[in-house]
């Protein structure tokens, strides 16, 4: 014979309220249960955010590694490349900027992008603006000019990026006119968008090969990185 409705909705909740309670006092017991599934959790995170970031990085190629307004140290046509996002007032790219310097001067197959990324306030996107300039007019003194900019003491600004510009023979009305281009602008405006869609929100952040890398890791990590990305040609 059938059980009443009311009868079987009664053992269904009992039954409910019997998992619940095992459930609970499996986990009282057991804790580490619980970090076992925040770390399955983290892994799984982890795993959709390399697999979108490689999405990103097969149809943004060109603007990550070949933009015209980002600067190249290093191997020019080196086998791998490492892209570095870089605010002239971040006190962690300062200190990165040893890493970046050891590692093209020990590795002959390294190509080095610099991606000016301003973030730290309009200081920062104004001393950009004369860094993009100047590369602009001056590429082959780029490097020099980081090193300078990046290295000074005190916040960059503006003044200061010119001065810094004018000492590695810039004129300062050509400078200026070209502090101007609407397309500086908008090569920032582009590399925020692309910065958002791979989840990068400071400074220093690498783009490697296909693999996102967040803060100054040092120079051995970052080496590391560089292998696995030879590795992966």
């Amino acid at each position: 014979t059938a059980q009443p409705v009311e009868t079987a909705a009664a053992d269904t909740k009992i039954d409910r309220t019997e998992v619940e309670g095992i459930i609970r006092d499996y986990l009282l017991k057991n804790p580490e249960v619980l970090l076992e599934v925040q770390d399955a959790l983290e892994a799984k995170q982890k795993e959709e955010q390399r697999i979108a970031h490689l999405g990103v990085i097969k149809n943004a190629k060109d603007q990550i590694f070949n933009s015209a307004f980002d600067g190249v140290v290093g191997n020019p046509n080196g086998k791998v490349t490492i892209v570095e996002f870089y605010d002239y007032n971040c006190g962690f790219c300062k200190r990165a900027m040893d890493d970046m310097q050891a590692l093209t001067k020990t590795d002959p197959d390294l190509r080095f992008v610099l991606k000016e990324f301003p973030i730290l306030g309009p200081e920062s996107q104004k001393a950009s603006v004369v860094s993009m300039a100047f590369h602009l007019m001056h590429p082959e003194k780029y490097g020099e000019f980081h090193n300078a900019l990046l290295g000074g003491q005190g916040r960059a600004t503006e003044a200061s990026a010119i001065k810094v510009a004018l000492s590695l023979g810039a004129d300062e009305a050509a400078l200026r006119e070209k502090m101007k281009d609407p397309t500086i602008n908008e090569a920032l405006a582009k590399t925020y968008d692309l910065a958002n869609k791979l989840a990068i929100t400071g400074t220093p952040s690498y783009v490697i090969g296909n693999e996102v890398v967040f803060g100054a890791l040092g120079q051995e990590v970052l080496a590391e990185k560089i292998e696995a990305a030879k590795a992966a040609l």
